[in-house]
């Protein structure tokens, strides 16, 4: 027995009879009952603890479908399968009213962690560190910008130049901020691969990256990775939750800490887009 059936068997209390390699450290084991679920590896310890308490405070929510966490160790995470549908324009909707409940359900504070979730999380393979804030514009550039900035330059990727528009952008955050609003729950890594949709077209949230942070930021990272039916997802939000004004001149500022994990991880492309959108923030 491989050691993800190893794992399936153990925190499900079945038996492995069948295993699915799903490419990277991820499988498909299929079990006696004929269920099948999801195991995935990581080699570091904080990586699994993080996704299953993420994953666990998303699904407290009852908002937003959220695979079932059959258990877990350091190193294995075992979560029940998605089936696999396609969203309508109807799911999509559905999708946006469930997301601003989720985001609704608020955090303690900016950059506060799930119940039981380390401080020093993953979103992907980069580093995400969960320290609370009280003050969105502040947290956000201390945060979740400026350690993929320096990670950039330390490797690289980005100048010191380039590093200045970065801040120069962040500088001008308080004024570009928009109105103040609460800690929302984040799903924190909120790209379309992120988003599966079920055979009734319910759409799931697997992967997440979650802690308090504000609800622009998940919307952002939908509009950069092109979710389905992505008009169809903003409105249902905005017949449930009505975006600040001027949201839209907000979606780049948003989309710096995607863009600039994404340098960090995958390198001068990404660097080129983070640029622009700090570009785009100094133009306003």
């Amino acid at each position: 027995m491989s050691r993800a059936s190893s794992a399936a068997a153990r925190f499900t209390g079945r038996r492995a009879v069948e295993e699915r390699p799903r490419g990277g450290l991820l499988s498909e084991v299929v079990l006696d009952d004929g269920r099948a679920v999801m195991v995935k590896h990581a080699d570091v310890p904080d990586a699994v603890r993080a996704e299953a308490a993420g994953l666990r405070w998303l699904a407290d929510a009852g908002t937003v479908a959220v695979p079932e966490v059959h258990g877990h160790d350091t190193r294995w995470l075992v979560t029940a399968r998605v089936p696999e549908g396609r969203a309508s324009t109807e799911s999509a909707a559905r999708f946006g009213r469930d997301l601003a409940a989720l985001h609704a359900t608020g955090a303690p504070a900016f950059g506060a962690p799930p119940p039981g979730g380390p401080t020093e999380a993953f979103i992907g393979l980069a580093p995400l560190r969960n320290v609370p804030g009280t003050e969105w514009p502040r947290w956000y550039a201390e945060h979740r910008v400026l350690p993929y900035v320096r990670l950039a330059v330390d490797d690289g990727t980005v100048s010191a130049a380039e590093a200045g528009i970065v801040e120069k952008a962040l500088d001008r955050l308080p004024g570009l901020a928009g109105p103040a609003e609460p800690p929302a729950r984040l799903h924190g890594d909120l790209w379309t691969g992120n988003v599966l949709w079920g055979p009734d077209g319910a759409a799931w949230l697997i992967d997440p990256a979650a802690h308090g942070g504000h609800r622009e930021t998940d919307l952002a990272m939908l509009h950069l990775f092109g979710a389905p039916r992505l008009d169809r997802i903003l409105d249902g939000y905005q017949e449930t939750a009505p975006l600040a004004d001027g949201w839209r001149d907000r979606v780049t500022l948003h989309q710096l800490f995607p863009l600039l994990v994404h340098t960090a991880l995958f390198g001068r492309g990404y660097a080129e887009q983070a640029l622009a959108a700090a570009r785009a923030q100094l133009a306003r």
